[in-house]
């Protein structure tokens, strides 16, 4: 029996997918969570083999709770579903250890299989995602300049950035200025749009 944990902040879809895999005689849902840090209580209390994550969690993406899911149950098979993929994400969910990573456009019988796989040690990537980040490239941006991209997202001003990046106002200025640059954007607030876009925040 492949024991699963759902984590996905809709209660909808959680339960429609809940019911959908309930219905294969060799998948039992063990586990649901609506945030983060839930999944990892319940990861904790459950140790599932497989594990589908939204890639937007309301306290914590679902890459970022992957690679916490993967210090936390090592032998947990990581798949994420999204009802927004960019290339970025699925690199860095590659980088995270994830083993599935598939759009919520998919039927139940793709997702029933994309569990089987990971759960018996391969690999599911939807090949329209595959192809979309084959041809979008690498992230130009280095990983501080992504950082403090994303810290800008929020529109806060240098100085807040600075602090909680634990970089100088004029640092936080050229790491910004040199993002917009390598993006082609007019300012910063373009720049974080157009990282976004493409999964590099």
């Amino acid at each position: 029996m492949i024991r699963v944990l759902l984590a996905d902040d809709e209660n909808l879809i959680r339960s429609a997918l809940a019911a959908l895999l309930a219905l294969e005689d060799d998948v039992a849902v063990v586990a649901q969570a609506a945030t983060a840090a839930e999944a990892l209580a319940m990861a904790r209390a459950h140790t599932p083999d497989v594990a589908v994550l939204d890639l937007q969690l309301p306290d914590r993406d679902g890459i970022t709770l992957a690679g916490d899911l993967a210090t936390v149950v090592p032998g947990c098979g990581l798949v994420i579903v999204t009802g927004h993929g960019r290339p970025g994400h699925l690199k860095r969910a590659l980088e995270a250890g994830v083993r599935g990573f598939l759009p919520k456009t998919v039927n139940a019988a793709v997702l029933t299989d994309v569990v089987r796989t990971v759960h018996g040690g391969g690999r599911y990537v939807d090949p329209e995602l595959a192809a979309e980040a084959i041809s979008a490239g690498d992230s130009p941006l280095t990983p501080r300049e992504a950082d403090v991209l994303e810290l800008a997202a929020g529109g806060a001003p240098v100085e807040e950035i600075a602090a909680r990046a634990h970089l100088s106002p004029g640092t936080v200025r050229n790491h910004l200025s040199a993002a917009a640059v390598k993006l082609g954007a007019a300012n910063r607030h373009v720049a974080v749009a157009e990282a976004r876009r493409h999964g590099w925040i």
